[in-house]
């Protein structure tokens, strides 16, 4: 090994402003702990005079982030650019077949072209780590590849955004609608502008892609991830679960069913009791069951500078230490097809909640059509106090029994379309497994 580790930084944002102030104010311990020296030779950003609040005059820097791939003066390349295409995808690319080591903290681009990558890594024989693409400093894909290999992985169950996780607490604590709170969650900085990736599912769905694979020894598939965000859910929905003793989460949940691989992102009733509804604000959390291990499960500040920068930098020192090993554990070509399971497989009780028309014997008909769809309605709860003003809409929740989803999409599309009932209606599983 040589005196020192030279790396490269593509990416001079909250995260990459991060991994400069870590590895300027610990470079000391973190070479004793690495066996060499980090040192930092280039950079790339939008604009070199930013004040970034690091001092980045040492640095060579590149405006255009495609030469970190080829400069001869570094081994490691640090993406930390963001998207699943364009200048991060040809980087990343680029500095794997160049033989350079890389470090991401791109979700996206790894369950987009995770495989491809992977690949090449292999090939020439360099670390593609990305510890930081998945909920942030809480270390998964370190506990997944190295810490629970021994085990055979049967579910994996996370929450995995912090927007989504901040706007349901603060809807169950303040009683305030999804709207509302999504707007103070953008004061904040929680959100973003647009703030559909993260309340739509797609940035869980892209973490949930990859610890799919990691687990279940699969090709990434963010194809087969069903997504579902948060955006349907109201102030009823959630005073109602936890009148029937539920927290409403956004869960990933990847399991063996029926031989197949679940892949599911969407809003999920979890007992108050189960630690995963215990999980506040801006945290995510990630649960896993494996087959000597049983339950582990892993909290923690799932996004901001600090979190996802050591992330960052653990990746790096790894890569230091000589640590190479193929992306998703075992080699690219043994991974399988992530083959989904039936849509009648996974058995589930289900919250629903529409709006009925107030008049005589709605009710009637609209139980009447559960019925004829076979769905069996274990409780009923017609919400009058809840009633929007004027508007003639009567909120009715029902908890039905176990029932499979298929059963419940159908009832959903008859639902839809029946002249008792206002608007879409909504529907929710009830996750009432044994554990998380």
């Amino acid at each position: 090994m040589s005196d020192s580790i030279r790396i490269a930084i593509a990416g001079l944002g909250t995260v990459g402003a991060g991994v400069v102030k870590i590895l300027a104010e610990r470079g000391d311990v973190l070479a004793l702990a690495a066996g060499r020296a980090i040192e930092i030779m280039a950079v790339s950003a939008r604009d070199a005079g930013k004040d970034r609040g690091i001092d980045i005059s040492g640095f060579r820097f590149e405006k255009d982030a495609r030469a970190l791939g080829v400069a001869a003066d570094v081994d490691v390349v640090v993406e930390l650019i963001g998207g699943a295409d364009g200048i991060a995808f040809d980087l990343v690319e680029s500095a794997l077949l160049n033989g350079k080591h890389v470090v991401t903290a791109n979700k996206a681009l790894i369950a987009r072209h995770g495989a491809h990558l992977a690949q090449i890594a292999e090939d020439k024989n360099v670390a593609l780590n990305f510890e930081a693409g998945v909920a942030g400093g809480i270390p998964i894909v370190k506990a997944l590849r190295e810490g629970l290999v021994a085990n055979e992985i049967s579910n994996v169950t996370g929450i995995l955004n912090g927007t989504c996780n901040y706007i349901l607490t603060e809807m169950e604590e303040t009683g305030r609608d999804f709207e509302d709170v999504l707007v103070d969650a953008q004061d904040l900085g929680y959100a973003e502008a647009d703030p559909s990736f993260d309340v739509g599912g797609i940035d869980a769905a892209h973490k949930l892609a990859i610890l799919t694979s990691l687990a279940f020894g699969t090709k990434v598939d963010f194809a087969q991830v069903e997504i579902e965000g948060i955006e349907k859910i109201n102030a009823t929905d959630i005073y109602h679960a936890a009148e029937f003793g539920y927290r409403i989460k956004l869960l990933g949940i990847a399991e063996i069913v029926d031989g197949g691989i679940l892949q599911s992102v969407q809003p999920t009733l979890v007992p108050f009791e189960r630690p995963l509804a215990a999980v506040p604000g801006v945290y995510n959390a990630v649960a896993v069951t494996g087959n000597y291990v049983g339950d582990v499960i892993l909290e923690g500040r799932g996004a901001g500078q600090g979190p996802t920068a050591s992330a960052v930098v653990s990746d790096i020192v790894d890569v230091a230490r000589g640590f190479v090993f193929p992306p998703f554990i075992i080699p690219t070509a043994k991974l399988r097809e992530a083959k989904a399971p039936a849509k009648n497989s996974l058995k589930s009780a289900y919250y629903l909640r529409l709006y009925a028309v107030d008049r005589a014997g709605s009710m009637a008909e609209i139980t009447r059509a559960l019925a004829l769809a076979s769905v069996s309605i274990e409780r009923i709860v017609q919400s009058g106090e809840r009633m929007e003003a004027g508007s003639g809409r009567l909120p009715v929740v029902f908890m039905t029994h176990e029932t499979d989803e298929a059963t419940m999409r159908e009832a959903m599309t008859l639902l839809a379309e029946h002249a008792d009932v206002a608007g879409e209606p909504v529907m929710m599983r009830i996750d009432n497994s044994a554990t998380h």
